[in-house]
């Protein structure tokens, strides 16, 4: 389930899982799976210092919201609009709130994920990038170096529901032994 970020430049914003049977991501609008963003943050924690650098990625940005869908919707069994409702006719809610947790073998399904959300979506780029003063912009987002933490431990800990079983995929396991021994001090903290 995304959760709501303090972003400066947006206030609150939107990010996180949105269905337990994909790894896929939001960022309001903006869709990524979460290996691609693990892979991000690996880069970015493999230079030598912050610095300040600008990384660019690219991703999947539904630009109408009716395209995008209604979460709460799909997830009731409601109303299946948009990108999130196809998503929840293929990968419904669990009928038993106690299998409401994230699957770690999501990315098998990412093949699918990407048919439905190729049609809808448009691939552009985003960038992330260091700032002064400890911010990091992602796409038109700023925030707190803090705050990217905060995001970073939410795909660590499986967001809420949290990883099935405690179990987490490999690239999310690499992501923290890669923050957890770079020597750029942007990220030094995160899992303190």
């Amino acid at each position: 389930m995304p959760l709501s970020f303090r972003s400066q430049s947006h206030g609150n914003i939107a990010f996180g899982f949105f269905n337990i049977e994909s790894d896929m991501l939001l960022l309001e609008n903006h869709f990524f799976f979460a290996d691609k963003f693990c892979d991000w943050i690996k880069t970015m924690a493999n230079e030598d210092d912050a610095g300040l650098k600008k990384f660019e990625y690219q991703v999947y940005t539904i630009s109408d919201p009716n395209d995008v869908g209604d979460l709460m919707g799909a997830i009731h069994g409601i109303r299946f609009k948009g990108f999130i409702g196809e998503l929840y006719k293929l990968f419904p809610f669990p009928a038993d709130p106690k299998d409401f947790k994230q699957n770690p073998k999501g990315y098998q399904t990412q093949d699918v994920v990407k048919s439905q959300i190729e049609g809808i979506s448009k691939k552009t780029k985003i960038f992330i990038e260091f700032l002064p003063e400890e911010k990091v912009c992602i796409g038109p987002y700023l925030f707190e170096k803090s705050v990217l933490y905060e995001l970073i431990q939410y795909v660590w800990q499986g967001g809420y529901p949290l990883w099935k079983n405690e179990v987490r995929p490999q690239y999310v396991v690499e992501m923290k032994k890669c923050i957890q021994k770079t020597n750029n001090i942007f990220f030094k903290g995160v899992f303190s």
